[in-house]
């Protein structure tokens, strides 16, 4: 097909895309496909219906912008192993390189101000905080937009407290009931996703496995990639909450079970 033909089939995937797993890889092969002939174009074309779409079609390009990246990391990694040994060269990101750059204006048009951009809102920081997670784009750059996010809904919601009859277009009853069956697909694929811990796109990674005692305590140089177990330490760090009295309690009734004092029993093991 010439790029005029991928362009126009690519737009019609993107405008029947739902939230289902069969129509997202549908788009998510044609546009691993095309990529090299037409990478910057289909980009173009993602933007411009994140911008005029409904505010359903939105958040399903956004879901179907995580599968992407993701496929778009294992296809990377597979080019980055094959072309090691030849060349030495590494494969650019594909569409991650374009999800980095423009992200903030991505998630300005899936959650727009006002309240017609409240129903994508929770679903996005959903995703972004996985991206985040995962290092898909740098987790700063997440930090920045999700703390936008939050300063625009606060914004909002001190509005609504000064005009709560103020007129506001709405979701039709038929647009509600088809969001809720997509959110409860959405979601669902979402929690079979989270437990997954961040791992190496490398293959090479692969071959020989490490321990973890064996791998070195300082950072990776740059333009290496950061090592998985130092991602999921940082996230598991980050999600650690500081010591408090709680924990003082905790460590108490510990050593109270572990050594008991004069005249009590010892502790029970069953």
């Amino acid at each position: 097909m010439d790029p005029f033909e991928v362009r126009m089939q690519f737009l019609a995937l993107l405008r029947r895309l739902n939230a289902s797993q069969q129509s997202i890889q549908k788009v998510v092969g044609f546009a691993v496909k095309y990529f090299p002939p037409c990478g910057e174009d289909l980009w173009d074309c993602i933007v411009e219906e994140c911008q005029k779409g409904s505010i359903n079609s939105r958040i399903n390009i956004l879901y179907f912008l995580d599968s992407l990246c993701e496929a778009c990391l294992l296809v990377k990694s597979r080019s980055n192993s094959l072309s090691a040994d030849s060349s030495g060269k590494t494969t650019p990101g594909l569409y991650v390189d374009y999800l980095a750059k423009d992200l903030a204006r991505i998630v300005d048009s899936v959650v727009p101000e006002g309240r017609q951009g409240l129903p994508n809102l929770i679903s996005t920081k959903q995703i972004l905080e996985n991206w985040r997670s995962k290092r898909v784009v740098e987790p700063q750059k997440i930090d920045e937009i999700i703390g936008s996010l939050s300063e625009r809904n606060d914004a909002f919601e001190a509005q609504q407290q000064q005009a709560q009859n103020a007129h506001s277009t709405s979701l039709s009853r038929n647009e509600v009931f088809k969001r809720i069956e997509e959110d409860r697909e959405r979601h669902k694929r979402l929690r079979e996703r989270r437990w997954v811990q961040p791992i190496s796109h490398n293959i090479s990674s692969h071959l020989s496995s490490t321990l973890a005692s064996f791998l070195p305590l300082v950072d990776a140089p740059e333009g290496q990639e950061e090592l998985p177990i130092d991602i999921e330490f940082e996230n598991e760090w980050e999600a650690t909450s500081d010591w408090n009295e709680d924990d003082d309690e905790a460590v108490a009734e510990e050593s109270e079970l572990c050594f008991p004092a004069e005249g009590e029993g010892p502790m029970d093991l069953s």
